[in-house]
């Protein structure tokens, strides 16, 4: 029977796409942010248990803040810091906020007044899902001579960490990280831009210096796809194993089903050799 190529191609690519929507793109590029930090940690102190401390404006926002806490969670455990146990006395607190401000391109852009001496950016506001501790919205201005072009929108992101000492209140560490783009990022950015923030720790460097991180370029398939993703993996698989078997001769099939010694060998190397192996790696 013979299989048109375009079948087998079609195949290969829905087993391919399967996979990449269950394991995500591996590729990787680096987003770099500006950090700044301030305090002085404590002499011999060392990194511990801690628990989130949430402002009644947090409090007011569960969601949002916990997928801020989680992004920040990383880059704590990567200093050396763990969450406190259920019950279990903290030794730290730790506040944690973000600030993901949008500003659009100026509403008044034309031909003749963007070739004027400046230009003025149009002023931003908090944008959702995240909102900071001690922020507010900001605008900015820069000279702009030339000839007028639509700009796209800039986002302007900051997350900021403190540390305190939980028995006293006392600030021991405050790191914050910021960069900018033509998208508003998630989750993955600001627990890159949190990684970043901490490098320094326990140092403290109040002069603004940038910091590169990798980030993934798309992550796994969400909860909702991962069957979907499955489902088409795994049919594309078999009906590629299914098209190249049926291209086989007739003959050659039933030659290699009557040769004993190579079937008794495969059986013997995946369900005995392959189970030893398991056995013996745990």
């Amino acid at each position: 029977m013979t299989i048109p190529a375009p079948v087998h191609r079609l195949a290969a690519l829905a087993a391919l796409a399967g996979a990449a929507l269950l394991s995500g793109c591996a590729g990787l590029h680096t987003v770099t942010s500006t950090i700044t930090s301030y305090g002085q940690w404590p002499a011999g102190a060392k990194p511990g248990a801690y628990a989130f401390d949430r402002l009644p404006s947090q409090q007011a926002h569960p969601q949002r803040q916990q997928s801020l806490e989680a992004a920040a969670a990383q880059a704590l455990a990567g200093a050396g810091f763990q969450p406190a146990p259920e019950g279990a006395k903290a030794t730290y607190t730790v506040q944690v906020g973000a600030r993901i401000e949008q500003f659009e391109s100026d509403p008044w852009d034309d031909p003749f007044w963007a070739a004027g001496m400046y230009h003025w950016g149009y002023p931003g506001w908090h944008h959702p899902p995240y909102h900071g501790p001690y922020w507010g919205p900001r605008g900015f201005w820069g000279p702009g001579p030339g000839p007028w072009f639509p700009e796209p929108d800039v986002y302007e992101r900051e997350v900021a960490l403190l540390i305190r000492d939980a028995a006293t209140g006392k600030p021991l560490y405050e790191a914050r990280a910021m960069n900018e783009g033509n998208t508003a990022g998630g989750d993955r950015l600001l627990a890159a831009m949190y990684e970043a923030s901490m490098r320094d720790f326990p140092n403290a460097v109040q002069k603004a210096h940038d910091v590169t991180v990798d980030l993934t370029l798309a992550p796994p398939a969400p909860g909702a796809a991962v069957p979907v993703a499955q489902g088409v993996s795994t049919a594309a698989i078999v009906l590629l194993f299914f098209l190249n078997g049926v291209r086989l001769p007739r003959d050659e099939v039933l030659h290699g089903i009557r040769n004993w010694r190579l079937q008794g060998g495969n059986l013997l190397y995946s369900f005995g050799a392959m189970a030893l192996i398991g056995l013996a790696a745990q």
